[in-house]
């Protein structure tokens, strides 16, 4: 007699792309896999969290490549960024042709699993989210491991906050990030609260990672199915953490407390996104809490969206009726 399996035993079998989203969607999704259905991001494996070398040689081709992307990119010229140190941060700041509001301010913190994403893509990254959301956009380069670990990254974003409180009331600042800069923007949130600082009027993540040990249920269900983050970040975390418990709430902020206060919060992921349970789970926490909280969960979606789909134009205007409604813009 067999020991009965603990779990659901899945046959091997094809997922196929479903119709169910937009045309550029489903090409989209066909253009991340190989011609046996193996998403072309399986073949990568990150290095052991203990060898510096290897990191920084993967971080220097990451930004060779970003850098050159970035010089193809057609400039709208409507939102150069300007960039300026902030303590030990270097921050990009981008202003669109035309601001909705003198007094309200975006933070963007940029994603790349705590160890790319930084630089031009960066900078970049200010003028679309200023564009995106008519608000002068202060985008974080923060500091990386394996250089500059954990709490490099937070004392940046936590000291760009600091800066903005002089110039800005908190309740018109909101605070943006993505996938690690989910992690971050969450994280800073809770640390600014401990630190008995103001709270910013809301929070945007987008498919956070708010769970550096992977204890989802979508970290089992969509291994693989995610095109774009098909497995574990796990020796990123490490990397990032620097020996540091990865249940501690400024590295997973899951774990956090949220009934002494926390602003209203944007919440994203889709059905494919290896990151969706802790979109659910973020979520469900800070509703227990009775903290106000939206959650958009897109079809059939990765991590990090569709590459510029109509479901991607979408998720913009979404979050930019979040914002307007945070800041008394609109009803």
């Amino acid at each position: 007699m067999t020991d009965k399996i603990d779990g659901v035993l899945r046959p091997e079998h094809i997922i196929p792309f479903p119709d169910s989203i937009s045309d550029e969607a489903q090409a989209v999704l066909r253009r991340q896999v190989d011609e046996n259905g193996m998403p072309h991001n399986a073949r990568f494996a990150m290095p052991s969290h203990t060898d510096g070398d290897a990191w920084k040689q993967i971080q220097a081709t990451s930004a060779a490549w970003y850098a050159e992307a970035m010089k193809s990119r057609s400039a709208s010229g409507e939102a150069e960024a300007q960039t300026l140190e902030i303590a030990q941060a270097t921050v990009h700041v981008a202003t669109p042709g035309v601001l909705d509001s003198e007094h309200h301010v975006l933070v963007d913190l940029h994603g790349g699993a705590f160890t790319f994403g930084g630089g031009e893509a960066c900078k970049a990254s200010a003028s679309t989210q200023a564009l995106h959301y008519g608000l002068r956009c202060y985008s974080v380069d923060y500091r990386m491991p394996p250089e500059h670990p954990y709490p490099a990254a937070l004392d940046d974003c936590l000291a760009t906050y600091r800066y903005l409180l002089d110039r800005y009331a908190a309740e018109n600042i909101v605070i943006a990030g993505r996938s690690a800069g989910g992690n971050l923007a969450a994280a800073m949130v809770l640390r600014a609260r401990d630190e008995g600082l103001p709270l910013p009027g809301a929070l945007v993540l987008l498919s956070p990672e708010a769970d550096l040990t992977e204890s989802g249920d979508s970290f089992q269900v969509n291994q693989l199915v995610d095109v774009v983050l098909p497995g574990s970040l796990r020796e990123n975390n490490l990397l990032y953490a620097a020996g540091v418990e990865l249940t501690h709430p400024y590295l997973s902020p899951l774990f956090g407390d949220f009934t002494r206060d926390f602003p209203a919060t944007f919440i994203q992921s889709g059905t494919r996104d290896l990151f969706l349970s802790n979109a659910v789970r973020l979520h469900r926490a800070l509703r227990k809490a009775n903290v106000e909280a939206e959650l958009h969960v897109f079809e059939a979606m990765p991590h990090g969206g569709f590459m510029g789909a109509p479901e991607d134009k979408e998720l913009v205007e979404e979050v930019a009726k979040f914002i307007r409604r945070q800041f008394r813009q609109e009803s």
